[in-house]
């Protein structure tokens, strides 16, 4: 169909059942324009041995021993953030198909699907960057997997223990001591996540800037505040529990009392494609239902 040839790595929820049905469909679409299909390993042997679906693809890959002109992300935003930890080094766009609930990221819907394949090969839409954050620890734990964040990174207090006292300092200037349940960095496209839940403001993409968002502080006179997105935040956290964890991207560590976190930009962005009828204003309306009126 299709003189281009193009390779596609695919990646996807390998714990609900539902959210693999789709991939008949993606597939058999992608076969039609001669594309080269690879598949992340869970997710394939999930499919096949789990859900005992037969399926025909060009290979199997398993961590970051692949390449490929895109990706695509089966599942909800949470897959979405899981596939850029994976590809945003190799400089490789997502294709996030939602077949979670919000879909905020994820913005191809199932019935979707052939339509942004055509416009993919037809060159139909748009690559956004998204700026990603990295957590580094000093002077004590390491964090084990992937230290990017597409959304944010936290440290909270554990379990039922009490507030954390955090002092924080930006290039290296203090800035406050926060005594709350956790403090959230997020990046603008993180803004609409955690952060929001906690107060903190909507921010648009390509703003270049990080907001840091405290968890239930104990004095009401805390707000967020605002950062360009060159600062490196450094973190020190006392607990009476002795530890505190550290979050990203919703991926939680432990971490002994005395780690000293640092969080900056990272040196390269996640690459979400968009399609030209979706744009963030209306995605913002449709899924938050912001600014509605429900009286």
């Amino acid at each position: 169909m299709s003189k281009k040839k193009l390779r596609f790595a695919i990646f996807g929820n390998e714990y609900q059942a539902k959210k693999s049905q789709a991939i008949h469909k993606i597939i058999a679409i992608l076969q039609q324009y001669e594309a080269e299909i690879i598949i992340d390993r869970p997710f394939y042997k999930f499919i096949t041995e789990v859900q005992k679906f037969d399926m025909t693809v060009n290979g199997v890959f398993e961590g970051k021993d692949f390449n490929a002109d895109f990706a695509i992300s089966m599942g909800g935003d949470g897959t979405l953030l899981k596939t850029a930890s994976r590809v945003s080094e190799k400089n490789i766009p997502i294709i996030g198909v939602n077949i979670g609930r919000l879909g905020f990221l994820a913005n191809v819907n199932p019935s979707g699907i052939e339509r942004a394949v055509k416009a993919i090969y037809d060159g139909r839409y748009d690559v956004r960057e998204h700026s990603l954050i990295k957590i580094e620890t000093e002077n004590g734990d390491s964090i084990e997997g992937s230290p990017f964040a597409l959304n944010d990174i936290a440290v909270l207090k554990r379990d039922h223990a009490s507030m954390i006292s955090i002092r924080v300092n930006v290039n290296e200037q203090y800035l406050m001591t926060y005594q709350a349940d956790g403090l959230i960095v997020t990046t603008p496209t993180g803004s609409t996540a955690y952060s929001l839940s906690n107060g903190g403001p909507i921010i648009t993409p390509g703003t270049n800037t990080l907001c840091l968002t405290a968890v239930a502080p104990h004095s009401l006179n805390v707000r967020p505040i605002v950062l360009p997105d060159d600062a490196v935040v450094t973190l020190q956290v006392e607990s009476r529990s002795h530890s505190f964890l550290a979050a990203v991207d919703g991926r939680s560590a432990s971490l002994h009392e005395g780690t000293i976190v640092k969080i900056a930009k990272a040196p390269y962005s996640a690459r979400i494609v968009r399609f030209s009828d979706k744009k963030y204003f209306s995605t913002l309306r449709d899924k938050m239902m912001w600014g509605m009126d429900q009286r």
